[in-house]
């Protein structure tokens, strides 16, 4: 006579002993493809309103200069500045050097301009003057929609 044992009903326990390496291997995935924002805005920059805008896909391109009134203490401005980077700029002909050697590590580089809308064009147009000499033509102004109009 045959004996019939019953099966157990427990099912087998899932193996986690790959779990950290899984759990590693995410890790430095999001680590690697996380961008951090680099700069901290040094000056205030309210953009001004525009009615025409064309959003700029491939922002991996794209330097940021702002213009604008130094941020201070006590919520005070002071006078209008150039910051590219983290860096205020005292000499308006170190704009050129600096996005010369931008523009020989991405030749694709377009340079955004974010200029506060109370600065005067004068600091625009020194700035401008300083991109062409330094070889950086394509130049984007940054603005903000003006929905009053549509």
């Amino acid at each position: 006579m045959a004996h019939f044992t019953k099966k157990s009903k427990a099912k087998p326990e899932i193996s986690t002993a790959s779990l950290p390496d899984i759990i590693f291997m995410l890790l430095i995935f999001f680590m690697v493809t996380t961008v951090l924002r680099e700069q901290e805005v040094q000056v205030r920059t309210i953009l001004p309103m525009a009615e025409a805008l064309t959003k700029i896909e491939q922002k991996r391109y794209v330097s940021y200069v702002w213009m604008g009134p130094v941020k201070l203490s006590g919520n005070r401005f002071g006078e209008t500045r150039v910051q590219i980077d983290d860096a205020l700029i005292d000499d308006m002909t170190n704009i050129r050097d600096i996005m010369y050697r931008k523009l020989v590590d991405q030749p694709r580089l377009i340079v955004s301009l974010r200029v506060d809308e109370e600065s005067g064009m004068g600091i625009v147009t020194d700035v401008q003057g300083e991109l062409r000499k330094g070889g950086t033509l394509r130049i984007s102004y940054s603005s903000k929609r003006d929905i009053s109009n549509l």
